[in-house]
């Protein structure tokens, strides 16, 4: 009778004892695993790029380098069931984060990029300079900027798709598809052409890629903001006068389409490209090319719906004053500026 009851009391105790050190195991475990941080970088954030459809082992290598503890996190990541949930993105791990705060992290806080582009002269390029800023690569953005269904749709053709996507800087999600990046890119273009612009544009009597293309030519002609609707302006006034536009830099785009090299520098327009024939060329055909010869900058967009009202019709590079042009009125005066430029170019040497 009596002896059974010590027995009975130690299995009691050793239970208890089996429990205690089960929870503090268990306790050990969910502080290492979940809560103790573990970063082992020194800057404020890092940044993992899941791509779409990655697999567990892709994430981990990422992580890899950025953990003090990787086979904690990965009982964690299993026991969180993110292992076999995986979300493609831009996730950012901050200093000190535990696992949980980590795959919290990388599973829901997908943060947007500022993706920025500037003037490319053809969509090509465009397409080079996206896919360095965001998942898709250049092949499946160019398919998608040129799909020839959306671009009948929308009422853009091969010359004019260009006009679609205005420089600057917009947000977006690392893994954006192309087709979304696509048509993100056209809401953001009819949000540019506002009715106030709209009403610029039609009072001028000219389409959005009529404006488009003037505006790629000041583009081309003038680096300088604050000369540009000076410079649309003469363009605007040659239109009305039905005078060629006889503008140097759809010279140099048509002869590098001709020649398929976008890649060549040409400082200076000779006679003989003057007669290259393409629609580009403006001393040979009057009128506005088929489309623009570059991306242009808002500025240049907005001078021309805001050109300068002036009687100018001729201008050339001023060189005394680098950058800027010397306007005129009449054909004598602009020989005599022209002279000046010439004599100017020649005597630095440059041919082409």
């Amino acid at each position: 009778g009596h002896r059974g009851l010590p027995l009975f009391r130690s299995s009691a105790a050793s239970v208890l004892y089996k429990r205690q050190v089960i929870a503090g195991y268990f306790a050990y475990f969910v502080y290492n695993a979940m809560l103790k941080p573990n970063t082992a970088f020194n800057n404020e954030t890092a940044y993992i790029y899941v791509p779409t459809n990655a697999t567990y082992e892709e994430v981990r290598e990422q992580l890899e380098p950025l953990l003090k503890d990787i086979d904690s996190f990965d009982a964690l990541a299993v026991q969180k069931k993110y292992t076999t949930n995986i979300k493609a993105g831009r996730f950012p791990v901050k200093k000190g984060m535990s696992n949980n705060d980590i795959i919290n992290s990388i599973r829901s806080n997908n943060l947007p990029i500022k993706l920025s582009f500037n003037n490319q002269e053809r969509i090509e390029d465009l397409a080079g300079r996206i896919a360095q800023q965001i998942e898709p690569d250049s092949l499946s953005l160019l398919k998608a900027m040129t799909d020839s269904t959306f671009l009948k749709e929308k009422n853009f053709t091969k010359q004019t798709v260009m006009n679609m996507y205005v420089p600057n800087t917009y947000e977006f999600f690392w893994n954006t598809s192309p087709e979304l990046f696509r048509d993100k890119m056209l809401g953001e273009y009819y949000r540019f052409w506002n009715d106030s612009r709209q009403a610029k544009r039609k009072a001028l009597k000219l389409s959005v890629n009529e404006v488009m293309t003037i505006a790629s030519i000041v583009q081309k002609e003038t680096a300088k903001v604050d000369e540009r609707p000076r410079v649309a302006g003469v363009y605007l006034n040659r239109i009305r006068k039905g005078w060629p536009l006889e503008a140097d830099p759809t010279v140099i785009y048509a002869k590098k389409l001709k020649e398929n090299n976008f890649d060549q520098v040409i400082k200076r327009v000779l006679y003989k490209d003057l007669e290259i024939d393409s629609k580009y060329n403006t001393y040979k055909y009057p009128g506005i090319p088929p489309g623009p010869i570059t991306m242009p900058d808002v500025s240049a967009i907005d001078a021309v719906l805001n050109a300068e009202q002036h009687d100018y019709m001729f201008f050339v590079a001023d060189v005394k004053n680098f950058g800027y042009h010397k306007f005129a009125k009449t054909l004598a005066q602009h020989n005599a500026n022209k002279r000046l430029y010439t004599q100017w170019i020649s005597s630095q040497g440059i041919n082409r």
